[in-house]
């Protein structure tokens, strides 16, 4: 069962131990992997590509993307510019895995794939390399248990608010208009999948929480959330 207490949301901004593994650890000279341009809403990959390979993205965005029967998709993840993507298992080229999702361009996008076995050559040329991949998917589990743990909850307003809160911490930015707030670089879209409901659902459920003053938005203006009142808010639910 979901517990009524929310932990503190972690972002692993605060580790001076290690860095991540990005873009700018990767050869620049053309002599690992090649780049591919993708224009907004072109597939990266599809459910049916061999899992062989891993992705930097370069510059744009790219989310990935399960579709289900009725054509309804659930969001694992947003990748940012310089973070890497497409990783499943390092023995599945001999496998022969399939991705099982889709890799989708949100803007268009400049990505940077290379072979599995070429990557882990490279990464044996390097201790600090290995650190910065133990490190980069150490974050990506944390931010997998995460997602299992919002989408736990049955109730609309406290998935949609843990989502809202998971994305504060994780890709928001304070606001320097609004004080106490944070702006979320998302769509109700994007929401929807995320939280794996519909997107009317999530319009009226965002309308519930923009009249008890948890989260402010309007068209052609930022989405943003006051995460200590959301918070508590949705302790007071889980725990009633």
């Amino acid at each position: 069962m979901p517990q009524n207490n929310i932990p503190p949301l972690r972002d692993h901004h605060d580790c001076e131990i290690l860095t991540g593994l990005t873009v700018d650890n990767v050869p620049r000279d053309n002599s690992l992997g090649r780049a591919r341009r993708h224009r907004k809403g072109g597939n990266i990959w599809k459910p049916d590509d061999r899992s062989d390979g891993i992705f930097f993205l370069q510059s744009g965005q790219v989310a990935i993307v399960s579709s289900d029967r009725d054509g309804r998709e659930i969001a694992f993840g947003v990748i940012k510019p310089g973070e890497p993507f497409g990783e499943l298992c390092f023995c599945a080229p001999k496998k022969h895995f399939l991705r099982g999702t889709y890799a989708r361009a949100v803007a268009e996008s400049e990505v940077l794939e290379i072979k599995l076995d070429d990557f882990m050559a490279f990464l044996q040329t390097s201790r600090e390399l290995i650190q910065a991949f133990t490190f980069t998917f150490c974050c990506r589990l944390s931010d997998c248990q995460r997602r299992v743990e919002f989408l736990a909850y049955r109730g609309a307003e406290e998935r949609l608010g843990r989502v809202l809160l998971h994305i504060a911490a994780t890709r928001g930015k304070l606001s320097d208009a609004l004080e106490g707030q944070t702006v979320l670089p998302v769509s109700h879209d994007e929401l929807a999948q995320m939280a794996a409901m519909s997107r009317p659902h999530v319009t009226v459920t965002m309308g519930k929480l923009r009249r008890r003053g948890l989260v402010q938005y309007e068209r052609n203006k930022p989405l943003t959330v006051n995460t200590e009142a959301l918070s508590l808010y949705l302790t007071g639910i889980s725990s009633t």
